[in-house]
């Protein structure tokens, strides 16, 4: 039997003497559809950096693949909710795109035709490939997270983290992309940060509530101490086609 796709085992992490998480524990399985909710200040992007070895724990153990974070960076694809990108800077589509084939080219080596071609399917597959000689500053905000999503399927990643990877896209292109994530988990594990619980509720497979503690779910519900730990008041969820979310009023504290 293969390594667990994740496993992290009493985690705790502070920054500047303030505890951001603690106590986290939870294996995902390879193949697993996660989906991350909580609270703005929970912890869950912090989670994130943690798993992608851009943090490191002051307690506890982390695997991804079976390895430490850091030494699995190459298996994995991360797509990060705001990219710090100049948008000026004089670069192509098809050269952001191409940079997710780093770390499988030689350095001092020009891009191969495998990569070109692994390159050309993925802008295809997020609809972007009709932009490849376009320059990333003349793209729309939603265009340019496509790029990004592509640059990180373009290393053929065994896991995939994605952090709020529709804030800022149009909702048509929302859902073709959990269509396509759907489809890219018959393959890959999927890690999701997303604020929107209908988006959970149609499509992962696992579920966890960060806010300092982590709650895991593995069989894609959310649960109303989920709900309650991640809002911190009174939440009805009422489904019927396309979700609806109601929020009975409720005092300040």
């Amino acid at each position: 039997m293969g390594a667990h796709a994740i496993e992290v085992k009493d985690v705790r992490f502070s920054y500047d003497k303030t505890l951001i998480i603690e106590d986290v524990n939870f294996i995902l399985e390879q193949g697993d559809f996660l989906g991350i909710i909580g609270p703005n200040g929970g912890g869950k992007t912090t989670l994130l950096n943690l798993l992608l070895g851009m943090l490191k724990p002051d307690r506890g153990v982390i695997k991804i693949l079976g390895e430490p974070p850091h030494d699995a960076r190459h298996r994995v694809g991360y797509v990060p909710q705001n990219t710090d990108f100049n948008i000026t800077f004089p670069i192509s589509v098809m050269e952001i795109a191409l940079m997710g084939r780093l770390y499988r080219s030689r350095i001092g080596r020009w891009y191969s035709r495998k990569d070109r071609l692994k390159v050309e399917e993925v802008l295809e597959k997020v609809g972007m490939w009709d932009y490849c000689h376009t320059p990333i500053g003349k793209l729309s905000g939603g265009q340019r997270q496509r790029v990004f999503i592509a640059r990180a399927l373009a290393t053929d990643p065994e896991i995939l983290f994605l952090d709020e990877p529709t804030a800022s896209v149009d909702p048509e292109f929302e859902i073709d992309l959990y269509d396509f994530l759907r489809e890219l988990n018959k393959r890959v594990t999927i890690v999701l940060i997303t604020h929107d619980i209908g988006v959970i509720s149609r499509n992962v497979k696992s579920t966890a509530c960060v806010n300092r503690r982590l709650i895991f779910h593995g069989e894609g519900k959310i649960t109303a101490e989920m709900i309650n730990m991640a809002y911190q008041c009174p939440v009805d969820l009422i489904a019927h086609g396309m979700p609806h979310r109601v929020l009975p009023a409720h005092e300040d504290k």
